[in-house]
């Protein structure tokens, strides 16, 4: 291998990388890929199988007779462990079993025979995508390289998609360039030793919800410490969030126990209203081998600031940019006290918790159940009766949803009730979004809807699914700018032991309006001391959103005096003007400028990185 050196839009822990097949033609495709200071690992005949960016304890690569056998990103598994798996392997299928085993998050590639197979996380916190170039067919961790590498121009049309708010499944899960392949993060891409035929391969299929709470709350705990180890087990020192809530909570718990030494860290909400220092405070003091660091709320970044100094080269729009600044800002100060990577409580809401719309099913199942507890969530969240009958007598199929929802792409949002006990949020469009957008976002759903299937048969467990890829769109690009910035994150909640050991615990017990978090307050009970696992809120930084609204209307206002989406026919610019001179506009503060946003910024990004960009629709 060649020495690791960092170049433009990377950064220490910013793994991401080609696989190539063992043929002529890749060898000669693999010069695309092979800028000064990348990595290569060669196939047995010398040509390259993979080329990209890692460091050293990202990768574990191991070979025995004609298998080769590729670990990248936080996986334990010791390269003795891996060979010995590489010895036993007969056929690309068997490799499904050891994905399914191994803990952490990372990426997998086998080569056998000729073949590859290559995936990611079932998450999708590590993603796959893969095109023909030059006669051969290349799989990639990035859809962006794969895109730089044939010349190929974004799609208008896929850009409209990301307008609508939100996209649904499975609109969000394609590349931005349709010549680019995504694989869905449930399955994996064989290519066949032609070095050109792929095809998708399903590797994972989510529990079934049955385990009952005090049976499952033991796994859930192993499923989470195990993933915890995997980053702190090289002792060192490590950093972790420390909001005060019990997914933060837990996790700093958790690595207290591990041979790392822990700093954790504390932003308090400029809201009086936000109770996470006291919270925070009451964990700190169980916890005193750990150096508790307490920032200054007003030198906390509000939403929406620095946005037209990002400079992230990202393979796809994401929302997550409006918090960028927010969620960096204390990790040089983090690095500076020695930190080698900062775990998050990310992924504690979608794992931990889960979606009402499993009672849709409970209610024909388990009837006497589900009505008291729909009285609860009819309490809880307000909902009005007849809504709550509306929406329980719907029984569409999910690409009959879709359809609806795509004749309905300009009507006020749904009732809240209606989102919570069916497929999901319906996807809308603004008043910014031109026809001609409108128009590509249609089609592209009803296209959708003519074959779509939903994640899983029940809607709470779709609902589950998709909030957890679609969070990790954002957490996957959050990783990217964390990286380059110099500390890499980690969101153990997010490794899939962990989702799988949640997704199995039975969903009447999972989601109650009576108990907040039942899983991870079992789950943690003789972790946690009891004091901290009474928290029933989380903050919500309402404040810190429509303050930044207000405060950063100067480069709103500048983002759109020139905008990309205008120049290509996607949005009114005079509109989207407009509203920045008015923060105050009634909806701003529900967040319906963020697809906008993050599809202007990625589209400045791509300019600044040099890459090609998208001609106007015609």
């Amino acid at each position: 291998m060649t020495p690791l050196h960092e170049s433009a839009g990377t950064g220490p822990g910013d793994a991401h990388f080609a696989v190539l097949t063992d043929r002529e033609e890749a060898a000669a495709v693999a010069r695309s890929f092979s800028p000064p200071g990348c990595r290569t690992v060669n196939h047995p005949s010398g040509r390259p199988w993979l080329v990209g960016h890692w460091k050293d304890d990202e990768a574990v690569v191991v070979r025995a007779r004609d298998t080769a056998l590729a670990v990248i990103g936080c996986c334990p598994v010791e390269a003795d462990e891996l060979r010995r798996r590489a010895e036993q392997l007969r056929d690309l299928s068997e490799v499904d079993a050891l994905a399914r085993s191994l803990p952490g998050s990372f990426h997998l590639v086998a080569a056998l025979d000729g073949r590859i197979r290559v995936q990611g996380t079932a998450s999708g916190l590590r993603l796959v995508f893969h095109t023909e170039i030059a006669g051969t067919r290349v799989a990639a961790t990035r859809a962006d390289i794969l895109a730089d590498a044939r010349g190929l121009d974004p799609d208008p049309a896929e850009l409209a998609v990301r307008l609508l708010w939100p996209a649904p499944y499975p609109l969000y899960e394609t590349s931005l360039w349709p010549a680019v392949t995504a694989v869905p993060p449930h399955e994996a891409v064989v290519v066949a030793a032609d070095g050109r035929t792929a095809r998708h391969t399903r590797w994972w299929t989510p529990p079934e919800p049955v385990v009952p709470l005090a049976a499952a709350a033991d796994g859930v705990r192993e499923a989470l410490q195990e993933a915890v180890d995997a980053r702190t087990r090289r002792g060192g020192t490590v950093s972790c969030d420390l909001s005060g809530g019990l997914d933060s909570t837990s996790v700093c718990f958790l690595a207290d126990r591990s041979p790392a030494r822990v700093v954790a860290g504390t932003w308090p909400g400029r809201d009086p209203a936000d109770t996470d220092l006291y919270w925070a405070e009451q964990a700190a003091r169980h916890l005193p081998d750990v150096e508790h660091v307490v920032w200054d709320a007003d030198a906390s970044p509000l939403v929406y600031d620095d946005l037209l100094a990002i400079d992230d080269v990202l393979d796809e729009p994401t929302i997550g940019v409006m918090d960028r600044s927010r969620a960096l800002h204390h990790l040089p100060e983090l690095a500076a006290r020695g930190s080698r990577v900062h775990l998050t409580g990310i992924g504690g809401d979608h794992v931990a918790w889960c979606s009402e719309a499993y009672y849709h099913r409970l209610l024909r199942t388990r009837p006497t159940h589900a009505l008291r507890q729909l009285r609860g969530f009819r309490a809880l969240w307000q909902w009005p009766l007849g809504g709550t009958v509306r929406a329980l007598a719907d029984t569409r199929p999910y690409g009959r949803w879709l359809a609806d929802a795509a004749g309905r792409l300009r009507e006020p949002a749904v009732p809240s009730v209606a989102t919570a006990l069916g497929w999901g949020m319906a996807p809308r469009v603004f008043d910014w979004v031109t026809t001609d957008a409108e128009r590509l976002a249609r089609r592209a759903i009803l296209d959708a809807a003519a074959t779509a299937v939903p994640l899983h048969p029940d809607r709470g467990m779709h609902a589950d699914l998709e909030q957890i890829r679609s969070t990790t769109r954002v957490i996957r690009q959050w990783d990217h700018m964390a990286a380059r910035a110099g500390l890499p994150l980690a969101s153990p909640f997010l490794d899939d032991r962990v989702v799988e050991a949640c997704l199995a615990v039975r969903p009447a017990e999972r989601v109650t309006p009576y108990r907040y978090k039942p899983v991870l307050t079992a789950a943690m009970s003789g972790v946690v001391p009891e004091a901290c696992l009474r928290r029933t809120n989380k903050a919500t930084a309402s404040m810190d959103a429509s303050n930044g609204l207000r405060e950063n209307r100067g480069d709103l206002l500048a983002l759109w005096e020139d905008s990309r989406l205008e120049r290509l026919g996607l949005v009114d610019g005079a509109e989207l003007r407009r509203l920045a001179r008015r923060p105050a506009s009634p909806g701003l503060s529900d967040a319906i400028l963020y697809s906008t946003i993050a599809a202007e910024v990625w589209l400045r990004g791509l300019a600044r990185s040099g890459s090609r960009t998208c001609t106007r629709i015609p």
